[in-house]
């Protein structure tokens, strides 16, 4: 090899030695960025387009816009559970009431929670009291199925003839003078038995429990511990809720008397029903105490008319209204000042004092009223011994 061709192929050695070191060095660089010269935001830019998803926020999260909280009726919330714990109890309970309606003549409880009882007036007239807050005018809707065994029966038609819509009530005169009283008691026939004002210086105490019964231990006391005898007008299911009260209130001399089993105002029932209430009374009555029910009944809500007067006379009993009676379904403003106001301020001869047994400040009043009435120079009588006026 001559000098001109070593040199020729010296320098084509060189010339490919250096081809190779550039095509190594450009295949070491990374390639140029087509989006974002920052790819590590990248994620963030794609992931900040997904929807929201619904799932529970880890322990570190706090964004609550992003992941919203458990919803309330989610079975893991306690509110949820106490929710679903009370439409179960009140499912049971309606499909208890449900059964017990079409299975029993008569019921345990009455339909509503019941108040003291409530008055319905017209106008300068007062007396018309109800047992268990509902206004006279209305009176309680009790199903036809709890007097008959689930035999239902609509009541005859009522607002015309003797069979007019009537409640009781009286027009207050002046302290010591004996109110006046509705237009048809002039109407009252001899074979409608009915009292609702006696005669002389005694003072019939009737205590009615169509609602709530109240303090029993202070009612009882207060009345032994002044030695008077009261009367009392219990309805059927209380007598059924506490038949030792009952048996207390005969063993002290006092004097029940019927007051229905239901407590239902008697024009929105039939002939028939009436009678059951009636006679299931004096059943319950007589296995309770052993003994026969006085003569002596009052009206639920003092809601009647002529024809059940008559019938209820027929029955064998007296039908008892009143001539003082008090605001005494609600609370007292003055407490138990109210009731004591109420009975001194209208004190008169023969009073028959409607008092509600479950209205706590008339229970408090007792002792008071009892005292301040026999300094006024009264007694306290049964009805068994009332003389009315001629």
């Amino acid at each position: 090899m001559n000098n001109k061709t070593k040199a020729t192929w010296m320098l084509a050695a060189a010339l490919s030695l250096m081809l190779a070191a550039c095509s190594s060095e450009r295949a070491a660089e990374p390639p140029a960025p087509t989006e974002s010269p920052k790819p590590a935001e990248t994620p963030k830019q794609t992931d900040s387009k997904k929807p929201v998803e619904s799932k529970k926020p880890s322990a570190s999260s706090g964004d609550s816009s992003v992941v919203p909280a458990p919803p309330a009726t989610s079975v893991n919330s306690e509110s949820a559970k106490d929710a679903k714990a009370e439409k179960e109890t009140k499912e049971a309970k309606a499909k208890e009431t449900k059964e017990t309606k079409e299975t029993k003549a008569t019921k345990d409880k009455p339909n509503t929670s019941e108040p003291a009882d409530k008055q319905s007036q017209t106008s300068g007239a007062t007396g018309a009291v109800n047992d268990n807050g509902k206004a006279g005018a209305s009176g309680p809707k009790n199903p036809a199925a709890a007097v008959t065994g689930g035999k239902t029966k609509e009541p005859p038609a009522a607002g015309t003839g003797d069979r007019k819509a009537l409640s009781w009530y009286y027009m207050k005169k002046p302290k010591g003078q004996v109110p006046n009283f509705p237009a048809e008691t002039k109407n009252y026939t001899k074979d409608m038995k009915a009292l609702w004002v006696g005669t002389g210086k005694k003072v019939y105490l009737t205590i009615d429990t169509g609602g709530p019964l109240g303090d029993i231990d202070t009612l009882v006391k207060s009345l032994k511990d002044n030695k008077v005898k009261a009367n009392f007008f219990i309805a059927g299911y209380n007598v059924k809720k506490n038949p030792d009260f009952i048996r207390t209130l005969v063993a002290d001399g006092h004097l029940i008397a019927n007051h229905t089993m239901t407590h239902t105002d008697m024009n929105t029932q039939t002939d028939e029903q009436i009678r059951k209430e009636i006679e299931d009374y004096e059943k319950l009555y007589k296995d309770v105490t052993g003994k026969d029910i006085q003569p002596y009944f009052r009206f639920p809500y003092g809601r009647y008319n002529m024809h059940l007067l008559k019938m209820v006379s027929d029955m064998g009993y007296t039908s008892v209204f009143w001539s003082t009676a008090m605001r005494d379904w609600e609370p007292r403003k003055n407490g138990a000042e109210d009731p004591y106001n109420d009975i001194m301020n209208n004190l008169h001869d023969g009073n028959i004092i409607l008092m509600h047994q479950g209205s706590p400040e008339n229970i408090q009043a007792l002792d008071k009223i009892i005292k301040a009435v026999k300094k006024a120079g009264y007694e306290f009588a049964l009805l068994s011994d009332i003389e009315p006026p001629k």
